[in-house]
């Protein structure tokens, strides 16, 4: 199932979703998780204790990517300043955070920083869109 399908069937929606929206909300989703991993991969490296900082911001991006996915996905009603507000502060983490992991040349940080500019992206998007 995806998530554009369950917003889509929302009853509020009344199948007219919101495709930017959507696709914030996935990536959103898929960055929480990818962020996690990064944090839990920096602390495995051998040089932990100079990565202080990138298991911070990944976690950081990690939680507010979370709370980015759950606050866009819900549909009854109307809280649209919150929801700019949320997309805003996504993108904020995200970019902080890209920019910690393209200072490492490990494989777990490009791929998160690459998901973190994505993720900035869509989120830009969708509070473009609202």
């Amino acid at each position: 199932m995806s998530i554009k399908e369950m917003i889509a069937e929302h009853p509020d929606v009344a199948g007219h979703d919101n495709e930017v929206l959507g696709q914030a909300v996935r990536h959103a989703m898929y960055c929480a998780a990818i962020c996690n991993s990064c944090a839990d991969a920096c602390a495995a490296e051998p040089d932990v204790a100079e990565r202080v900082d990138c298991i911070r911001k990944c976690n950081d991006c990690s939680d507010i990517c979370e709370a980015t996915y759950r606050v866009a996905t819900r549909r009854t009603g109307s809280n649209e300043a919150l929801l700019r507000a949320t997309l805003e502060l996504c993108i904020q983490a995200c970019e902080t955070c890209a920019e910690m992991c393209e200072m490492h040349d490990d494989a777990h940080c490009r791929r998160c920083a690459t998901m973190c500019r994505e993720c900035a992206e869509d989120c830009r998007k969708a509070a473009a869109n609202l």
